[in-house]
């Protein structure tokens, strides 16, 4: 197959010229013609009709003129796919980020990828929800994790469901209940992640009514884990950020169990570079594991 005479065809059928097809293709005119009569000789069939006053399609013509437009139209996909593969093999995806996914999920990801394109590099922007959102909305990062539902006006995707668990020090008096009263979330001071989970956790207060004692607040997880462990407090965290503990500490399923929904986001999916698009399939391989 010479994909360049079909191309031929089709260009001199929308044209209803040989010599604007040629124009158009950057071909002589007597190139376009040989190639029309070298495909009419293949297909043993009769293509345009000749006159003075131009060409038109025969009736034959018409009848193959859409499959040959549609073989033309999958050619230029293929290149254009074939062109994309040659770009992958270098570049960089910039991410906006919270802390506990940039700790937990994405160093295995970026490693898993790297092995199959190593020349991608990766560019991490930590911060909270709406700095992320931002961020995503002003291009400074190609896609950002977020709490769904998002607030600002982007394409989400859902990835995964998080519980938020209340941490205790190892002492604590409710330590060895199976699931942590949301009472006793009145009986001690109260340690806030100011950033990022604020919203939810005081979602979880709004929901139940009550208004605990904050005595401290910091927008570093490890430093309210920290606190727990000194006995200062107690807190809610995300347990992805819980999973591999480093203080002497208690994570506790809430009576009334809360969950933040995580999920990425993009102004629009379409436009993502093609490395941001694959890396994207890598985490939706990952959620399905």
């Amino acid at each position: 197959m010479n994909i360049q005479k079909y191309m031929a065809f089709v260009r001199a059928a929308e044209f209803g010229s040989f010599t604007k097809a040629a124009e158009s293709l950057d071909y002589t005119q007597s190139g376009i013609s040989r190639m029309i009569n070298d495909l009419e000789t293949e297909w043993g069939v009769s293509l345009f009709e000749r006159g003075r006053a131009g060409i038109s399609l025969t009736s034959d013509g018409l009848k193959l003129l859409p499959q040959v437009k549609r073989i033309c139209n999958e050619y230029k996909i293929l290149m254009t796919q074939i062109e994309d593969l040659h770009h992958i093999q270098s570049g960089i995806i910039r991410i906006g980020t919270f802390s506990s996914v940039a700790t937990h999920w994405l160093p295995n990801m970026i490693r898993v990828f790297k092995k199959d394109y190593p020349k991608i590099d990766f560019e991490l922007l930590l911060g909270d929800y709406t700095e992320i959102e931002r961020w995503v909305l002003d291009g400074r990062v190609d896609f950002g994790f977020v709490r769904l539902p998002s607030k600002a006006d982007l394409e989400t995707v859902f990835l995964e469901q998080d519980r938020l668990l209340v941490v205790i020090p190892q002492n604590h008096p409710l330590a060895n209940c199976e699931k942590f009263p949301i009472s006793g979330l009145l009986n001690s001071p109260f340690m806030l992640l100011e950033k990022g989970a604020k919203a939810e956790i005081s979602e979880i207060f709004e929901m139940h009514h009550i208004s605990p004692q904050v005595n401290f607040t910091t927008w570093d997880d490890y430093a309210i884990m920290s606190m727990v462990e000194n006995g200062l407090g107690i807190s809610i965290l995300p347990e992805l950020i819980l999973q591999r503990i480093p203080h002497k500490i208690i994570a506790k399923e809430l009576e009334v169990p809360a969950f933040r929904n995580i999920g990425i986001a993009a102004r629009d999916q379409k436009t993502l570079s093609l490395a941001s698009k694959r890396f994207l399939e890598y985490l939706s391989y990952r959620n399905t594991e």
